[in-house]
């Protein structure tokens, strides 16, 4: 290691907060000095493939000629300017391309500027749908155990309420309606769903919406379950007269195998959350789109307006990114991409550990034990891959740029990780 990135990372542990560490006993931290394609560059360490795409969302790889070009571009133009009153090029040219890419009729558009916002922003529309619909006394969000929705309040309130990272917020969160963990793939949807109605059935006077992601709990703890389960999520929220919102920040751009997870059911929700993979990990952007006729609901309620207006809305550098990585996605062979990564993750079935799980270009091992994640980062390194386990699970979700070389290292990696935690 070089002075200057000894000094670095001095500086860093003394002053910087990372991801769900502690700031007085900081976790060890590598130094980034590039990117390109599926690799990272660490300093000491030299080039390794990046088997978490920067938490899910580049999917296009580092460095990508089109995107580069397009960032560019639009900063010869402008890099920002406030949405308040004024709008331009790039954001309407996305919000076209999602409205063209969404499921059903979601044609409304939110441009949010993170995942936990665009969520904050969903659970807003239920509450000010059910306000000017005049139930304003249904106040509660109906979802399942083993969700994951975001760190802020309202999201963290919808996240599982005990197995999840926010436990120690239970008594000052909103208190919501849990039903039971969707089965595994091959399980008893129709004892889960017997379940979940009734339970939907009881509270139906107090709930304003029914939020879930679709097909894979991520966070949670990366659980995948049967498409069926969705349309019964649609069958509720329409017999108790619910808001449907998707989560699809994860799942969505094709990470499940279908562009997006609802579509491998056939189900359009009320309400659909995007981001991460939306600009190909370049810059943070989300979006919230409803139907016309949660929008008509919302400016039915008591302010008229949506209550909702961030400082970096439609950030027209953002914007033009993501549209540019909607068009690469588009215009390639995504599902070829996701179907070879699938088959080349199946190697991971081939580890002694307490689960395995795969789904499209998702791959996770569990343990019957939580992980030491400093040495099952070592060791995954030592094979050339970045990982990054949480609780007692270590998994990849690669850019579909990877190679099956690079699947093949990814496999290796997770291999000797689980091994060595």
């Amino acid at each position: 290691m070089t002075a200057p990135a000894e000094q670095l990372l001095a500086f860093d542990r003394e002053h910087l907060w990372h991801p769900y560490t502690s700031m007085t006993g900081p976790a060890p931290v590598r130094l980034v000095t590039g990117a390109a394609g599926s690799r990272i560059t660490l300093d000491g360490v030299g080039d390794v493939v990046d088997g978490m795409a920067s938490w899910w969302s580049a999917i296009h790889g580092y460095r990508h000629p089109a995107l580069d070009e397009a960032a560019h571009r639009q900063l010869d133009r402008m890099s920002h300017v406030m949405f308040g009153g004024l709008t331009h090029d790039p954001a309407i040219a996305l919000a076209r391309r999602l409205v063209d890419l969404a499921p059903g009729e979601l044609d409304r558009v939110f441009l949010a500027d993170s995942g936990s916002v665009s969520i904050e922003v969903a659970m807003k529309m239920a509450l000010q749908y059910q306000r000017g619909s005049g139930r304003p006394q249904r106040s509660r969000f109906l979802t399942v155990r083993g969700g994951y929705h975001g760190d802020t309040f309202d999201c963290m309130s919808v996240c599982d309420p005990t197995g999840g990272m926010h436990s120690m917020w239970s008594g000052l969160l909103p208190q919501q309606v849990f039903g039971e963990r969707p089965p595994p793939l091959g399980g008893d949807v129709d004892a889960w769903a017997e379940g979940f109605r009734a339970l939907a059935a009881r509270h139906r006077d107090e709930l304003a919406g029914l939020i879930v992601e679709p097909l894979l709990q991520g966070a949670g703890g990366m659980h995948p379950y049967p498409a069926e389960c969705l349309s019964i999520f649609r069958e509720v929220a329409d017999e108790h007269g619910l808001v449907l919102i998707f989560d699809e920040i994860a799942t969505g751009f094709g990470r499940t195998g279908t562009f997006f997870a609802a579509d491998a059911a056939g189900v359009a929700p009320d309400v659909m959350c995007v981001g991460k993979a939306l600009t190909g990990g370049y810059l943070s952007l989300a979006a919230t789109l409803c139907t016309a006729d949660v929008a008509r609901g919302v400016s039915a309620s008591d302010s008229g307006v949506l209550m909702h207006g961030p400082t970096f809305m439609g950030n027209p550098l953002a914007c033009a990114i993501a549209t540019a990585s909607l068009d690469l996605l588009t215009e390639r062979d995504w599902t070829a991409d996701v179907r070879r990564i699938n088959a080349g993750l199946q190697a991971l079935h081939g580890i002694d550990c307490a689960d395995v799980r795969v789904l499209g270009a998702v791959g996770v091992v569990q343990l019957d034990h939580d992980v030491d994640v400093p040495a099952a980062a070592e060791a995954a390194l030592a094979r050339g891959v970045w990982l990054r386990p949480f609780r007692d699970l270590i998994y990849t979700m690669p850019p579909y740029v990877c190679t099956d070389e690079d699947i093949a290292t990814i496999c290796a990696g997770i291999a000797a990780a689980a091994e060595a935690a």
